[in-house]
């Protein structure tokens, strides 16, 4: 009886294990548990025979003082719970790295997969890798020679390869390679370390005979790069066929119409083999235009994002890209008539959405989106959740941006007072909290009574205001330049200002310290408001904080003595803002 194999173990498996444990851990979920379980009884049960066919064979030894003692088909027990802890490890970084990545908008794919032929070729090309690696061998095993542990490594692993990229290529092919080659590249690297070490000490041994005599480096068996390389690529491929699927199931609820929080392998596999034929194209490229708008229009959301997950991650997405286009539609346009075409239009959609008879408005809600709205704001009209989203919040919106029409016209700046200045927060922020609680309570499986809901509801949209209010603090450089002062003018008055004054002087000092103001206002409801967020569906409660304290920290940030605005606005930098996500992720 020995140690050695066990102190690997303490020595460099377990330490990993607990240092990525602990970064996980905010952002752990009942489905990234399922999917780290579900990985490692697949290693243990598929490597389990291999291993013990290797041992019996004698092509692996382990020396009786290595190892403490216990076997299961010969193999010792801290070798079964390398099977375990490399599986854990590298299933852990991958969940990491992929953890902000927006699956749904890769089933069809920017880069390769625009070009159907390319894709086939690229198919095909990887089958006959996989096919010609593994013909390799099993000619290496039946020369039953030097080459036989790189064979039977070769012929062992090449059939799981071989399934996973079958079923999963286009993912594989399309997902950036923070989600692919690195978790396979940075274990691996590390485990060849660790079995340089191993194999000097003796703690396990490869027969001469069985391998070519190949060296990565001196100490380091080719067979054995192979192996650890061979492995991770499998974990990894595992996790990216199993996010697949889960996108698959989530995006398109009209083959899928109900998914159960943790799927069954039986249902990942039926969603594995829809054909791409099958997919709604459209659906996937609404998708990729919602994102890119969150991305571009709002970093702290687009973090935020990130922790949501499932359908009302879909959802979330859909309902910010649908305010971004309406606020373009308006901001952007050429004119004060077709900004009030655009509210009048997107009002008329509204009407077809909420209407009465849902075959006449399907078919007049395609036809109306398609003949007014320009194409890039079509397929968020169109995926817009208004099946279980309440139409007042959005008709509110609408009218928030009616008095953004107000500006420049001949009458008196529309922010006259702070309950002026509430009710446009209410209506251009406040709504749009009420709508992201009403996805919430649709998606989650907690049920809320209804009087808890309307008292979150009520919160939600005071904090809405904070944050609008924020934004407002942020923005008053880039409002001034377009004609616009959101500050109220009865607060201008105390300081012997006018709107005017902002606009051809938006630095002044006492512009300073009406931001600071209206920051104390912001703060204010925000620490009244913020007690809700515990009482969200628990699912919910991590990333709804993030999401809060995400765009709060850039008042936070406007606090802070002698911070300087860049191009008129507050940035805050992207390793605070992740310290301000992982601080919200881990409050109790």
């Amino acid at each position: 009886m020995g140690y050695d194999y066990a102190l690997v173990h303490l020595q460099y498996t377990i330490p990993p294990a607990v240092a990525l444990t602990f970064c996980y851990y905010p952002l752990s979920t009942s489905l990234g548990l399922y999917k780290i379980l579900f990985l490692i009884s697949i290693a243990v049960v598929s490597t389990t025979p291999w291993d013990s066919y290797l041992i019996n064979t004698r092509i692996w030894t382990y020396p009786p003082n290595a190892i403490i003692g216990p076997t299961l088909f010969r193999i010792p027990a801290e070798e079964i719970f390398f099977f375990v802890i490399q599986t854990y490890n590298t299933s852990l970084l991958y969940l990491l790295l992929s953890k902000p990545t927006f699956h749904p908008v890769f089933l069809r794919g920017r880069k390769l997969l625009n070009d159907g032929r390319r894709l086939r070729q690229w198919r095909w090309l990887g089958i006959l890798a996989i096919i010609a690696s593994i013909s390799t061998g099993v000619g290496l095993i039946m020369k039953n020679g030097e080459g036989l542990y790189m064979g039977l490594i070769l012929a062992w692993a090449g059939p799981f390869v071989l399934l996973l990229w079958s079923l999963a290529y286009q993912l594989i092919l399309e997902l950036p390679l923070s989600n692919t080659l690195i978790p396979i590249a940075l274990p691996t690297l590390y485990l060849w370390f660790v079995d340089t070490l191993a194999l000097r000490r003796g703690t396990w041994v490869i027969e001469s005979g069985t391998k070519l005599g190949w060296h990565l480096w001196e100490g380091l068996e080719i067979e054995e790069a192979t192996f650890f390389l061979v492995t991770n690529s499998l974990i990894v491929l595992g996790l990216v066929a199993f996010d697949n699927a889960y996108a698959i199931l989530q995006t398109f609820p009209t083959i899928f119409p109900t998914v159960p929080p943790l799927p069954s392998p039986i249902l990942l596999v039926r969603a594995l083999l829809v054909p791409t034929s099958a997919y709604d194209d459209y659906r996937i490229e609404g998708l990729q235009q919602a994102l890119a708008r969150l991305k571009a229009k709002s970093r702290s959301f687009y973090l935020a994002s990130g922790v949501f997950q499932g359908r009302l991650r879909i959802d979330l997405v859909v309902l910010y890209s649908f305010c971004r286009v309406a606020d373009d539609l308006v901001d952007d346009a050429a004119s004060v008539e077709e900004a009030r075409h655009w509210i009048v239009k997107l009002n008329e959609y509204l009407d077809i959405v909420y209407g009465k008879d849902p075959d006449v408005k399907h078919a007049a809600l395609d036809q109306f989106i398609a003949s007014i709205f320009p194409a890039c704001a079509q397929a968020t009209l169109t995926f817009l959740p208004t099946a279980y989203l309440s139409p007042q919040p959005l008709y509110d919106l609408l009218k928030g941006f009616e008095t953004d029409l107000l500006f420049g016209s001949s009458g008196p700046f529309p922010i006259h007072d702070q309950p002026t200045l509430q009710l446009y927060g209410a209506r251009v922020a406040g709504t749009v909290a009420e709508a992201c609680l009403e996805l919430v309570f649709h998606h989650t499986r907690t049920l809320v009574p209804e009087n808890q809901r309307k008292r979150i509801a009520q919160a939600g949209g005071r904090m809405g205001i904070a944050l609008q209010y924020v934004n407002i603090a942020r923005d008053i450089s880039v409002d001034a330049s377009n004609g616009r002062v959101y500050l109220p003018t009865t607060w201008l008055e105390e300081e012997g200002l006018t709107p005017k004054d902002i606009i051809n002087d938006p630095t002044m000092s006492k512009a300073e310290v009406l931001r600071q103001r209206l920051l104390d206002s912001a703060m204010t409801i925000y620490h009244e408001a913020k007690a809700a967020i515990e009482e969200l569906p628990q699912e919910a409660r991590g990333p709804m904080r993030v999401a809060v304290e995400s765009y709060v920290e850039i008042g936070r940030v406007l606090r802070e003595p002698g911070y300087k605005l860049k191009a008129g606005r507050a940035t805050v930098p992207k390793l605070r803002r992740l310290r301000v996500a992982w601080k919200a992720l881990n409050q109790k």
